[in-house]
């Protein structure tokens, strides 16, 4: 499926947090496509890094990085912009995309969990925004992108850490957008609804197994049930969005929470 808008980026460096896989890998392909050299940051063994790096670069024709940052250590996470400078030039575009998960109830929710979560999905923007801001703010134009969630301004069962960071992401994309408005740095949250990235796979095949259900029963009745579509969020769609946060034509458009969910929240 091919989402792509005519956005010329040429020019421009993305910095992408979780390009290595779901979400954040299509957008690098995505705004590669449209001219932008691309860091990317993410886990992955060193030949399925090399193989992303080499596939986009030879589609493309443009630069990619990879930083291997564990994010969930703070001191990584605030020395990631440095590092994708050293090698990029510039950072003008930062894509908060990792993220990850974990289902439990608060009773038994652990410290270390959800202090991981917390790191990973909020602390690590936090860092990585205010890194970028500097040259962003010197050069008078930039665009910052976190992927939030439906769970930004909802919640659901088990998902403490999770809503919290959601909600979290959602509050700091505000602020920094009213920090950017007279800079020219927008700052913008996606919220999808459920993508089949591998972060959801894993949840799908959690719930399977403990329902004794097929994958794609288990799909059907505990996951898209309540989406109007009944089917999953495809990446394409959410980098398709990306790329237009990121175009000329949305320097306007900067605090939003930007739903990509199949009509999901409206009910």
């Amino acid at each position: 499926m091919n989402m792509d808008v005519t956005v010329p980026l040429h020019g421009k460096v993305a910095l992408i947090t979780g390009g290595t896989s779901g979400i954040g890998l299509e957008t690098a392909r995505v705004l590669a496509r449209n001219g932008a050299d691309i860091a990317i940051n993410g886990f992955g063994s060193a030949d399925e890094i090399e193989e992303i790096r080499t596939s986009i670069g030879a589609t493309t024709g443009r630069r990619v990085e990879h930083f291997a940052h564990d994010l969930s250590d703070y001191g990584q996470a605030s020395r990631l912009v440095a590092d994708a400078l050293a090698k990029c030039e510039a950072v003008d575009i930062l894509v908060n995309c990792a993220g990850v998960q974990h289902v439990c109830d608060i009773e038994r929710f652990s410290d270390d969990a959800w202090n991981r979560l917390i790191a990973v999905n909020l602390s690590a923007a936090f860092a990585t925004i205010r890194s970028a801001w500097p040259g962003m703010k010197t050069r008078g134009w930039g665009r910052i992108i976190n992927v939030a969630s439906t769970l930004a301004m909802r919640a659901e069962n088990q998902k403490s850490a999770y809503v919290a960071s959601k909600h979290g992401i959602l509050g700091l994309t505000r602020e920094i957008a009213l920090e950017g408005a007279p800079l020219g740095i927008t700052c913008n949250a996606i919220c999808p609804s459920w993508v089949l990235t591998p972060l959801v796979r894993q949840q799908v095949e959690a719930k399977a197994k403990e329902l004794g259900l097929s994958f794609e029963e288990t799909a059907r009745t505990a996951f898209l049930r309540d989406l109007p579509t009944r089917r999953f969020v495809e990446t394409a769609e959410v980098a398709a969005t990306m790329l237009f946060l990121c175009s000329n034509a949305a320097k306007s458009v900067t605090g939003a929470a930007i739903p990509v969910d199949g009509a999901s929240t409206v009910r």
